[in-house]
């Protein structure tokens, strides 16, 4: 199954670390955590509270330990394609905390959203629209759910992986359409 997933940090440096995570399933079901960080992590930046609203000392206090939320993480999403709008940040985040809680930084593996997008398309489309046309057809489409998107970015692990789930949802409803009638533009 599908699982778009986003992380927010303390920043944006090299000892950044995460903050919150969720995941979204594609059949809609989803989990959101807020992260305390594990004794060693102490980068903090202004700008990035400001941004994702969170501050250290919420962090703090209402988040789950680190090492919970990695068992959690791993036991939930074991198994599943993981997708994220930026996996090299967010992979970064996910073996940060994999790592703390003493698993191997490749326990779980982030691809990009549009490989998810680029697959379903390709899979709704292909014995509708003739070869020739089928890689042209499925990078617009790609192109065209990425112009999608409902409002500006929240900086919220749950809003965000549920906006990355909405997106792949109306590329699958725009491919289906399309295979229905493959003459229909986008």
């Amino acid at each position: 199954m599908n699982v778009f997933l986003d992380f927010e940090a303390s920043s944006l440096s090299d000892r950044s670390y995460p903050i919150e995570i969720a995941w979204v399933f594609d059949d809609g079901r989803s989990q959101s955590h807020l992260i305390a960080p594990a004794p060693d992590w102490d980068d903090w930046n202004d700008a990035a509270e400001q941004i994702h609203g969170l501050s250290r000392e919420t962090v703090v206090r209402d988040g789950v330990p680190h090492d919970i939320v990695a068992r959690q993480m791993v036991e939930a999403l074991t198994g599943h394609a993981l997708f994220a709008s930026a996996p090299s940040w967010d992979g970064k985040w996910m073996s940060v905390l994999l790592r703390a809680a003493g698993f191997p930084r490749h326990t779980l593996r982030l691809q990009d959203t549009d490989i998810a997008l680029r697959d379903t398309a390709t899979h709704i489309l292909r014995d509708a629209v003739p070869p020739e046309e089928l890689e042209a057809r499925v990078r617009d489409l790609v192109a065209w759910a990425n112009t999608t998107k409902d409002s500006p970015p929240a900086h919220r692990a749950l809003a965000e992986a549920t906006e990355e789930r909405a997106i792949w949802r109306r590329l699958q409803d725009r491919a289906q359409a399309l295979a229905a009638a493959p003459s229909m533009q986008l």
